[in-house]
C-alpha cells in the first residue's frame, strides 16, 4: 500500500468510526504483536508447524482431551504461552479502542486472544471468546483464583481446596465456546452494529468471520487493519493493508485533530 492510497483508506475508515456509534472491533492475534507477542501461527509464529516434544501436534496438545489424559503436557505449552505474554502490555492498538469505547459506549470488542491485553488496556465491553489466561479453574469443585502471571505456580498446578487438578479459563481444541460470551455476541449482533472492523485475525473460524458476513449482506461497511490476506479480505468494504499499532494510530489522529 503506498502513501497515497493508506492516506485516502485511513481518511475514509476514520469518517465511519466518526459516524458509527455502534462498532463491533474483531480482534485476533495480529492485534498482538506489537506488543510483542508472537502470533502462534504463521511465519514468526511461536510454533508455526512443528511438532511439540512429545511428537503431537499443538492442537492436540492443547486440547481438552488432552488435558484431561496427560495434563503436564497440555500445562507444559499452555506455561509456554503465558511465558511469552508475560511482561508485555497493551500496545497503540489496544489503547485507541478502548479510548474509542469510553467516547462511544456502543463499542465492543470480540477477541480471539487470551492474552488479556484489551482488559488491561480498559476496555470493559469485551467477549473474550477463547477466554484468558489469567484465570484458573478447578476442575473439579467451585474453586477459582486470578492470577497475573504463573510465576511460582507449579505445573500442573492442583486446588487449594480439593487437590484436583486446575486449568486457565481457555477454550482448548476439540471444547465448546463458552455460552455466556456466545450470548453476548448474539446481543451485540442483534442491535446492529454499524460498522465492523477486523484486526490482525486470519478469521479460519466461522463465529469470527460471520459478523462480516452479516455485515456484507446487510449493507454495514467492513474494514481488515491485516498485513496480510484473509479469509475475509474479499468480503471487506474497505482494507488497510498495515499493522494495527500503525494503523489504529492514524486513525487515533485523524478523529482527534492530530493528524
Amino acid at each position: 500500500m503506498n502513501n497515497t492510497v493508506a492516506d485516502a483508506e485511513l481518511d475514509t475508515v476514520a469518517a465511519l468510526i466518526r459516524g458509527a456509534e455502534r462498532i463491533l472491533f474483531i480482534t485476533g492475534a495480529g492485534i498482538s504483536a506489537d506488543s510483542g507477542l508472537p502470533t502462534y501461527r504463521g511465519v514468526g509464529g511461536l510454533y508455526d508447524d512443528r511438532l511439540t516434544a512429545e511428537g503431537l501436534s499443538i492442537e492436540e496438545a492443547l486440547s481438552g482431551h488432552t488435558l484431561a489424559t496427560r495434563p503436564e503436557i497440555t500445562w507444559r505449552y499452555i506455561g509456554e504461552i503465558e511465558a511469552n505474554c508475560r511482561n508485555a502490555g497493551p500496545n497503540a492498538a489496544h489503547h485507541a479502542i478502548a479510548r474509542l469505547e469510553r467516547e462511544k459506549p456502543g463499542v465492543w470488542v470480540l477477541t480471539q486472544n487470551i492474552d488479556g491485553l484489551h482488559r488491561a488496556a480498559g476496555s470493559q465491553n469485551l467477549i473474550e471468546i477463547h477466554g484468558s489466561v489469567h484465570k484458573l479453574l478447578c476442575t473439579a469443585c467451585a474453586y477459582e483464583r486470578a492470577v497475573s502471571d504463573y510465576a511460582g505456580l507449579t505445573l500442573p498446578p492442583h486446588c487449594p481446596e480439593c487437590d484436583h487438578l486446575l486449568r486457565p479459563d481457555v477454550v482448548l481444541f476439540g471444547e465448546m465456546l463458552p455460552q455466556a460470551a456466545l450470548a453476548q455476541l448474539s446481543t451485540v449482533m442483534d442491535a446492529g452494529p454499524e460498522l465492523v472492523v477486523t484486526i490482525g485475525t486470519t478469521s479460519v473460524f466461522p463465529y469470527i468471520a460471520g459478523p462480516v458476513w452479516w455485515a456484507s449482506q446487510h449493507g454495514v461497511p467492513t474494514v481488515e487493519i491485516n498485513p496480510g490476506q484473509s479469509e475475509v479480505s474479499r468480503l471487506v468494504s474497505h482494507r488497510l493493508s498495515i499493522g494495527a499499532g500503525q494503523a489504529m494510530s492514524a486513525l487515533w489522529s485523524r478523529l482527534h485533530g492530530t493528524h
